[in-house]
């Protein structure tokens, strides 16, 4: 049998994994990559440790499938959207580190923009918000206050065109792209022609002849250069041929091909996205309308999907805080057996707003709290609230979208906190109806390989995609209503105390 490598960089690290005709995972490479934090609200990788990270990573894998007789047939790409990387394509140097999509240098770049009345043509166009959140803004104050010079050999990409030029050969005919999925996070990408913006461009001071080539998710963008990995390598050759933005990877890798169905990825933040089709729903309250993803000539008829989104930007990174921060555990998968030991969190709230709050509220000024203490409350009841107030933000976007893009019948869960019993049950509890978990935890690096081996022949159609989701088990609401709408209340009130806490000049 032959394999599809997917490439997932994303917040944290890197990973190569090699996914077999069967869908299996059979082969994982993993490395960390460093966090920058020069100034509160900030945060930034380094562009050359993660292409570093990426290329050790493939390789490993690479030549580990090789030594067991399988072939690649392709190499997919999945990555941390928004994020921005610049660089030079003449010398290959980045021109700065990359502006994280936590980062919220650019919150009051935003405030200007709405106070100039940007917003609405903003939500039109992008179906985004005015929020730093986006790529638009960090591309602007690399251009100003970041001192990146603008020229004929900038490049200003998102992770995955970064990825995708290194492998391609960088300075040596390296391809300058990016897929329809990532260009609709930028602020810059109309998502109902499916272009770039001229008037957007404009609107943001971004030069639109610095940005990536568009192309559809699924579909060959090149081909890896003869010397990654050095003599022998059998990486030489091989096409990249599937890319798209972290979380609508995660959509595809839950074969949630058609109208209504739900995902939620649990990662450093929760990610909702609910499939609506082909045709681009008008702008949400509270939510966003971004590309699923674009299988151009790979996709039949209907090639395009459409997804609403709920983004919610910090959760297992308070898990993180909790570890790193506090000290009240020494490693993140204690926190559901720690939050287990107390029957409940005594009333406890702990909204983690430690970069603002997406959605529904996008609010860049909103800061962390804990609310509800009393001198009975231990670490056990902090960390229940920090696993509460997962499953408490998605149903805030689920509701949301309840409103707007009908019912959510069933919710399919991924993401590393997926593996919480606790939290499946808490979130079943609170959206009342199934939360299913799949028997393969990895699919966002599915999705990429999914799209990559769909290009590649290696799987001929979506319905032999869907044929290889299985679930491996279903978490139904067991509390009362009451009980779980109640506990929700308290929840949107200590909201309320977080809400437009940081002074503008602080963000």
């Amino acid at each position: 049998m032959g394999c599809v490598i997917a490439i997932d960089a994303g917040t944290t690290g890197v990973r190569a994994l090699a996914v077999d005709e069967a869908g299996e995972v059979n082969d994982v490479s993993y490395r960390e990559i460093t966090q920058y934090f020069p100034r509160p609200g900030w945060v930034e990788h380094d562009p050359t440790e993660i292409w570093e990270a990426v290329a050790a990573t493939v390789d490993e894998v690479a030549r580990r499938r090789a030594a067991a007789g399988q072939a690649i047939a392709g190499i997919g790409i999945t990555n941390q959207r928004e994020t921005v990387v610049a660089w030079d394509r003449s010398t290959g140097a980045p021109q700065q580190r990359a502006i994280v999509w936590q980062d919220r240098r650019t919150a009051g770049r935003c405030d200007e923009l709405r106070a100039a009345g940007h917003l609405p043509v903003v939500r039109e166009k992008t179906g985004l918000v005015l929020d730093p959140y986006f790529s638009a803004t960090k591309m602007h104050w690399l251009l100003t206050d970041g001192g990146v010079a603008e020229s004929a050999d900038l490049v200003l990409g998102t992770v995955d065109s970064w990825v995708i030029w290194n492998l391609t050969g960088g300075t040596d005919g390296g391809v300058v792209v990016t897929d329809a999925t990532n260009a609709s996070r930028t602020l810059l990408y109309d998502i109902r022609r499916r272009e770039w913006s001229e008037e957007l461009g404009q609107i943001f001071g971004v030069p639109l002849g610095a940005l990536p080539t568009v192309r559809p998710s699924c579909g060959r963008f090149g081909v890896v250069r003869g010397d990654l990995g050095g003599a022998g390598s059998p990486l030489a050759g091989v096409p990249v041929s599937g890319v798209a933005g972290d979380q609508q990877a995660a959509l595809f890798g839950q074969a949630c091909f058609s109208i209504g169905m739900t995902k939620v990825t649990y990662g450093t933040g929760s990610f909702v996205l609910m499939n609506v089709g082909e045709a681009c729903p008008p702008p949400s309250e509270g939510l966003l309308t971004t590309m699923g993803w674009d299988l151009g000539e790979h996709g039949g008829s209907s090639p395009v999907a459409y997804a609403l989104e709920g983004a919610v930007f910090v959760t297992g990174a308070a898990v993180q805080w909790l570890r790193d921060g506090l000290g009240l555990i020494a490693d993140s998968a204690e926190i559901g057996a720690l939050a287990a030991r107390v029957e409940s969190s005594e009333g406890v709230y702990v909204v983690p707003a430690f970069t603002g709050l997406g959605s529904p509220w996008w609010d860049p000024y909103a800061r962390g709290t804990i609310t509800g203490l009393t001198r009975g409350v231990g670490a056990a009841h902090i960390s229940r609230a920090v696993v509460e107030a997962m499953a408490f933000q998605v149903r805030d976007v689920v509701d949301a979208m309840s409103e707007v893009g009908g019912g959510v019948t069933a919710l399919r869960v991924d993401g590393g906190a997926s593996v919480m019993d606790l939290l499946l049950q808490m979130q079943a509890d609170q959206i009342r109806v199934p939360v299913e978990r799949p028997a393969t935890a990895e699919t966002t690096a599915l999705g990429a390989a999914w799209l990559a081996g769909l290009a590649e022949g290696v799987w001929g159609s979506t319905d032999a995609l869907s044929a290889l989701w299985t679930r491996e088990r279903s978490f139904g609401p067991e509390t009362s209503a009451v009980a779980a709408d109640g506990a929700h209340a308290g929840w949107r009130g200590a909201v309320e105390r977080s809400l437009r806490w940081a002074p503008v000049d602080q963000v």
